[in-house]
């Protein structure tokens, strides 16, 4: 009796001591979790802008020896899941993740639909939330609907009208007619976009003399080229996802579609729309940008390339990487690994990242591209909310 008393004893001092010492860090390695597509509609955008710089990221901090966690030095492991560009199965990603690996953060999902369909379920376990590929209007008001959030890559409306500010100048400058061809996908991102983009276009004195929307999984093209083609305008813009930027660009070559501004986006700024369309591919608008000749966005391109095999976008993927120096600076600032305090730490740090200094203003970044354009063979940033270091437009002359 007396030497189970005895056990007794010691495993009653080990539970107290374990408790005392509050939540067990996993053999010294904080878990993040990650949920986006590798298959469906959207896997070739986050292959090229999601998984290779959280890749990169957790690299980076393993190499360096792990995050600063209150003095003790912790790497990161990553939890990952196929969301197979489905919203149901991205919740039950995030559901498995806080509730079976029971990671320690998340990284928010890849596209706007997904990240607000998961956004309600990420605030229920207190992650933080720092949005990256999601582009959408409201954000102030998702910002107070869910105080973890974060969103950093701007607003729909902003996109637009910012497009329509250097169509505008083109046309001041007489560079392009009033005709303008406008055309979006038929989902979240294309029809907020053209929600935004078709007043301000009219409230410009532009007249639309072609417009039309196609669903998320056309194919076809060329009857949208030729109904614009047919309407003889100087400007075509289109609000597209991925496949569809590639597929109108192949098409608007193949029927040498003769306009001096053409936009498409997203995906007009990743590495394989001018490997795809050789010099065609110059003078091409499309949505976002960066300051290409800045060292922090070349070092950070060059490492991407070297470390994971696969260049980065001139937009999204280096925001991706900052948003993760942001969560590493924040966790050190915290000195823990509790959420709530993380996100105290987020709310209220300033961060030093890729993008250069960040402070979240009401949980946004409000300094953010909006324009790019292919010149030269680099995808550079025309048009920002403030940012600084914007190139020139410059007309697209001809699809040879």
């Amino acid at each position: 009796m007396e030497r189970r008393t005895l056990f007794k004893t010691i495993a009653a001092t080990l539970l107290a001591s374990t408790l005392a010492a509050g939540p067990v860090l996993a053999d010294g390695v904080i878990r993040i979790g990650a949920s986006a597509p590798k298959t469906g509609p959207l896997a070739g955008g986050a292959a090229v802008t999601y998984w290779p710089a959280i890749k990169l990221w957790v690299h980076d901090v393993n190499e360096r020896g792990g995050i600063d966690v209150g003095g003790e030095k912790m790497k990161v492991e990553l939890v990952e899941y196929d969301d197979r560009t489905s919203n149901e199965e991205a919740i039950k990603n995030i559901q498995r993740l806080a509730t079976v690996d029971k990671v320690d953060f998340i990284v928010p999902p890849y596209g706007t639909g997904i990240n607000l369909a998961t956004a309600p379920l990420i605030a229920k376990y207190g992650y933080p939330h720092i949005a990256v590929t999601a582009v959408a209007d409201g954000i102030e008001e998702f910002a107070k609907r869910w105080p973890n959030s974060f969103w950093t890559l701007g607003t729909s409306t902003a996109m637009a009208t910012s497009l329509v500010d250097v169509l505008v100048e083109m046309r001041n400058a007489g560079q392009i007619n009033e005709k303008v061809a406008l055309v979006n996908v038929a989902d979240s991102f294309g029809i907020e976009l053209v929600n935004a983009g078709k007043p301000a276009l009219e409230a410009a004195g532009f007249d639309i003399v072609y417009e039309t929307s196609y669903p998320l999984q056309q194919q076809d093209f060329a009857p949208i080229i030729s109904g614009a083609k047919n309407a003889a305008p100087d400007t075509f813009v289109a609000f597209s996802y991925p496949g569809d930027t590639f597929g109108l660009t192949k098409q608007a070559a193949i029927a040498d579609l003769p306009v001096k501004a053409f936009y498409v986006g997203v995906a007009t700024a990743f590495p394989a729309f001018p490997a795809a369309n050789g010099d065609a591919a110059n003078g091409i608008m499309g949505v976002g940008g960066v300051n290409a000749d800045s060292e922090l966005y070349q070092d950070f391109a060059s490492r991407q390339k070297e470390v994971t095999g696969e260049a980065p976008d001139y937009w999204a993927s280096p925001v991706q990487y900052a948003s993760l120096q942001v969560l590493e600076q924040a966790i050190t600032d915290a000195g823990t690994l509790d959420k709530a305090a993380v996100i105290d730490a987020i709310k209220n740090g300033t961060f030093d990242t890729i993008m250069g200094e960040w402070t979240f203003e009401d949980n946004i970044i409000t300094k953010y591209w909006t324009v790019g354009q292919w010149q030269d063979g680099v995808f550079r940033g025309i048009a920002s909310t403030g940012v600084g270091g914007e190139a020139e437009p410059i007309l697209k002359s001809g699809w040879n």
